[in-house]
């Protein structure tokens, strides 16, 4: 049987996409740690600022990973009006995640959630988390998810009487994962929809341009730095470098709310598929 050329170009690009994630940051995500690197009043934290500028650029130097944890694979497929929805475009990802595990390469980091069984190449049930929307070009973004910020993220389901502890729930979860997931963290705020979709506009807001900032992100993000946890949890004056939201209506009676960690490595990449 003669391989799919559509199978092929989506693996392909899936497995492009992934390499350029985990070894070069996005020019916008790479502006703001420059720019709090060189507000930075606290000397240790300017020493860790130098090295996290120096890890990226040896890893977009020889090629490699930034962090030894590359994340599980998060996939954000854009599919124009004229291609079909079909198994065989999950089956092309999960090839070109196989690939991307032996090539670039990748920890393995996909295992069952009981057994703990590792599948050993990034792929099982569920696994690549794939998200499709649509759109004009045919496209794969990759938004490798490692734990040491995935396990800060929260969830709550507030009341809509309590739309003004918003701030203070973000801080609070902020607070609470301290050094864990390596600051400083770029945070995605989700506001609405139900509980599993402000989970979901939470890790998407991830992907905005980090710059600039609305108002109500910009207020959030002051009041995140007050905390002074700062570069890697040794304290400064940067303990997150931006903080995105996205919001979708909700029930009158709920407001969902989703705080999606990331660390300063907000790696992510989009490649458009050939055709």
């Amino acid at each position: 049987m003669k391989p799919d050329p559509l199978h092929t170009s989506l693996a392909d690009a899936t497995c492009d996409a992934y390499r350029e994630a985990v070894t070069r940051l996005p020019p916008d995500v790479l502006r703001v740690i420059r720019k709090a690197a060189a507000a930075e009043t606290n000397p240790v934290a300017r020493g860790e600022f130098e090295n996290i500028l120096k890890n990226i650029e040896i890893a977009e130097q020889h090629g490699i990973p930034m962090c030894q944890d590359t994340g599980v694979p998060v996939i954000y497929l854009t599919l124009p009006p004229d291609l079909p929805l079909t198994q065989s475009l999950y089956d092309a990802i999960a090839a070109g995640v196989r690939r991307a595990t032996t090539e670039i390469p990748l920890r393995p980091n996909v295992v069952d959630p009981l057994s703990r069984h590792n599948s050993g190449d990034n792929t099982g049930m569920g696994m690549p988390a794939i998200h499709v929307r649509p759109g004009k070009k045919f496209a794969v973004t990759v938004l490798p998810k490692g734990a040491g910020a995935e396990n800060m993220s929260r969830i709550a389901m507030l009341l809509p009487s309590q739309k003004d502890q918003i701030a203070k729930f973000v801080v609070e979860t902020v607070y609470l994962a301290g050094s864990r997931p390596c600051p400083p963290l770029i945070i995605g705020v989700g506001i609405g929809g139900t509980f599993d979709g402000a989970a979901a506009l939470a890790k998407e807001a991830l992907l905005e341009p980090v710059d600039p900032m609305m108002g109500y992100e910009q207020e959030i993000l002051d009041a995140v730095n007050k905390l002074g946890i700062g570069a890697m949890g040794l304290g400064g004056d940067t303990t997150a470098l931006a903080v995105k939201v996205k919001k979708a209506g909700c029930h009158t009676a709920s407001l969902p709310v989703a705080v999606n960690i990331q660390c300063w490595a907000n790696r992510h990449a989009t490649v458009e598929v050939k055709r």
